[in-house]
């Protein structure tokens, strides 16, 4: 079956998804390796995160084409992760508690965005999963930090790096996986 633009351009970027994963991964094991981080270091080390993603996430959004358009969930991830990781720079004295409700909006919007790309990339690939899976896991995990705000602050950062850690490597077995439809 011939690949559509869409998957072809997914597939001839396929670096990026595995760049954002990465990204995630790294984020995950700074945060656990370093649980007893304070909060102000917490935030700033998942701004930059935020940051890079949604930046990478942009500039996938316009190499990727979906009938010559850029891909706008793609787009509006890139957005969200920007705009979280500066306000996590302009705002870094905030509490545990409101940095865990803003981590967890953000996991949120994320999530349902990653669900509606899985979804539209479904319908080019047959079986894909792996896109989907990372947005449920995201959202899951923004329902959880939600409904349990008042974690202990070193349990959040345990949760938070090991999401990221899933989540990255996710998107690398996903970007991979894209690698190997170029060469189909």
């Amino acid at each position: 079956m011939p690949l559509s633009a869409l998957v072809q351009g997914a597939a001839k970027h396929w670096w990026l998804v595995v760049l954002r994963g990465v990204f995630a991964i790294a984020f995950g094991a700074l945060a656990w390796l370093w649980p007893g981080v304070t909060v102000l270091v917490l935030v700033l080390l998942w701004g930059i995160y935020a940051l890079a993603d949604g930046i990478v996430a942009l500039i996938t959004a316009f190499r990727w084409r979906d009938s010559g358009k850029p891909l706008w969930p793609l787009i509006l991830m890139g957005l969200v992760g920007i705009a979280a990781g500066i306000v996590a720079f302009a705002a870094p004295g905030i509490t545990a508690i409101v940095l865990l409700l803003f981590i967890a909006a953000w996991a949120v919007i994320i999530g349902v965005l990653q669900i509606l790309t899985a979804i539209r990339l479904r319908q080019e690939i047959d079986n894909e999963w792996l896109l989907g899976l990372a947005g449920l896991v995201s959202l899951l995990f923004g329902i959880l930090m939600i409904v349990r705000p008042g974690a202990g602050a070193l349990a959040v950062v345990w949760i938070i790096s090991l999401y990221a850690i899933f989540f990255g490597v996710l998107l690398v077995m996903l970007g991979f996986r894209l690698k190997g439809l170029r060469a189909a």
